[in-house]
């Protein structure tokens, strides 16, 4: 048995002692030396112990001097042991990007990099230097017709020498005139061996799409290039759209799928009989609008053809149809939209009224039968309104001039041009550009001379505010209601196929 005592572990009663873990032999129990004969050299010590345990008799005399030896000892090897002084080492600067490349080029890594970093291996003494490289048999690219654009141009820029580019053009021109080429259309080329590289590549092939129901295609046989035109099969009929006006007639023509030109046509065209802000939720909307469908699957939609909407009982119908080289809505009786109100001709202030007033160039009193509107030299100078220029050029007096005829034994005219536009027997659109304001024939400086006339009398053009109203009769109102049977006929997502009425009525699209 033990006991725990305060300095170790004790044997129990009849045992020997016994000595506590870590604690060293006292020297009366240690066994003697062989060496320092019979009592060894520690019974010549007495009871001096060189080997103090510091974890006994912690603040005794033996234990502060067990300390100081430790002490001593850590100190001297301390102060003894040799200085550790740190070699510095140095680094190499960093290269810049373009050495970093430069040197990268020569190195193995470009054989796995070079996809990325665009170098290869540097040339060893193995490789022989060429004297020419190389060039390609033929070049596959493409070209792009641009906006304001000339055919010719267009195989310049690609390659092609001038001579053979005119040639191509006017071979291209007997295809299919140039001004139907769209801004955009794209041209796929094939340019071919030359002899030298002193020449131009001539032109192998060449294709692109001239309309949507055509392409035209070019190729170099026995030398010569021989162009074909390839038609494309198009059903030209137009689009039925129907709906619910809903909260809002533009958001609901348009979820239907109504282009916007359209919707914008049609909210125009319903806004000049009726007031837009009073359609109900429950109206129904329809349009009709110009589509061509090629067989290659391209789609292009044109104008809006047909206006209807339902209000209850109540149903509006308009068809637009043109007369006399002008296209208008009419309704269904026939009846085309009624303008009214002149445009001021020119932006400007009022310098001289209508009546007697005295010539600030001839220096007498005569009656002015017009009204002048001060302007700068240059300024656009618009048509009044709608009708057939019958007169433009040189007017005495008046310098260049313009008279356009209206409706309803009405008629304008404009004086001083400094340039004339409009040519005589063409149809004007009111607000269409006819001249630019000058100073030409009696003036004293630029600005419009402006004359309203009816039945061949001068009126004063600032009490004047007619209106016009267009009707059909006869061939060309039996073709409208032909016209627009066949577009009611059709359902909504079908198509119908409009044909031309005449050559002074037709449907606008067809």
């Amino acid at each position: 048995m033990y006991l725990r005592q305060e300095s170790g572990l004790a044997a129990g009663a009849g045992g020997a002692a016994a000595i506590g873990f870590g604690q060293a032999l006292p020297l009366h129990a240690r066994a003697p030396s062989r060496r320092s004969g019979r009592g060894g050299w520690r019974d010549r010590l007495g009871t001096f112990d060189p080997v103090v345990d510091l974890g006994a008799r912690i603040g005794s005399a033996t234990w502060w001097r067990g300390m100081a030896t430790c002490a001593l000892l850590c100190g001297g090897a301390i102060a003894t042991a040799p200085g550790i002084i740190p070699l510095p080492g140095r680094s190499p600067a960093v290269l810049p990007e373009a050495q970093w490349q430069e040197a990268r080029s020569l190195g193995i890594t470009p054989l796995a990099l070079g996809g990325d970093t665009g170098r290869r291996m540097a040339a060893t003494e193995v490789v022989e230097p060429l004297v020419d490289t190389p060039e390609r048999p033929s070049i596959d690219l493409t070209a792009t017709f641009g906006q304001g654009d000339g055919f010719a141009r267009v195989l310049e820029r690609a390659g092609v020498s001038a001579q053979e580019a005119q040639a191509v053009t006017a071979q291209v021109a007997d295809a299919v005139p140039l001004a139907q080429i769209r801004a955009g259309t794209r041209i796929a080329l094939t340019l071919g061996r030359r002899p030298s590289r002193a020449q131009a590549r001539p032109l192998d092939s060449l294709a692109f799409r001239a309309r949507i129901d055509l392409r035209v295609e070019a190729r170099r046989v026995n030398g010569v290039l021989a162009l074909r035109r390839i038609p494309i099969a198009v059903d030209d009929t137009p689009l039925r759209i129907t709906g619910r006006i809903g909260s809002s007639l533009y958001a609901s023509a348009r979820a239907a799928g109504a282009p916007v030109d359209a919707v914008v046509a049609y909210i125009r065209a319903l806004s000049a009989r009726m007031s837009i802000g009073g359609l109900g939720s429950g109206d129904r909307f329809d349009l009709i609008v110009a589509q061509r469908r090629a067989a290659t699957g391209e789609v292009e939609t044109g104008d809006l053809l047909y206006a209807g909407l339902a209000q209850g009982s109540r149903e509006t119908r308009l068809l637009k149809w043109t007369v006399g080289g002008q296209s208008q809505f009419f309704e269904a009786s026939g009846v085309g939209e009624r303008r009214g109100g002149m445009t001021q001709p020119v932006s400007g202030r009022l310098t001289s009224g209508f009546g007697m007033r005295r010539h600030p160039l001839l220096g007498f009193s005569r009656f002015h039968r017009g009204l002048d509107f001060g302007a700068a030299y240059g300024a656009p100078i618009v048509a009044a309104a709608a009708g057939v220029v019958r007169y433009a050029g040189w007017h005495g007096g008046h310098g260049q001039y313009v008279m356009i005829q209206h409706g309803g034994g009405m008629a304008t005219a404009y004086g001083h041009m400094s340039r004339i536009v409009a040519r005589a027997g063409a149809p004007v659109a009111q607000g269409q550009l006819i001249g630019y304001v000058g100073s030409t024939g009696l003036s004293t400086g630029p600005h419009l001379h402006y004359e309203v006339w009816r039945n061949g009398v001068a009126v004063n053009p600032a009490s004047v505010r007619f209106t016009t109203t267009a009707q059909l009769a006869g061939a060309n109102l039996a073709a409208f209601r032909a016209t627009l049977a066949r577009l009611l006929a059709v359902r909504p997502g079908a198509a119908t196929r409009t044909a031309a009425s005449g050559d002074t009525a037709r449907p606008v699209a067809g």
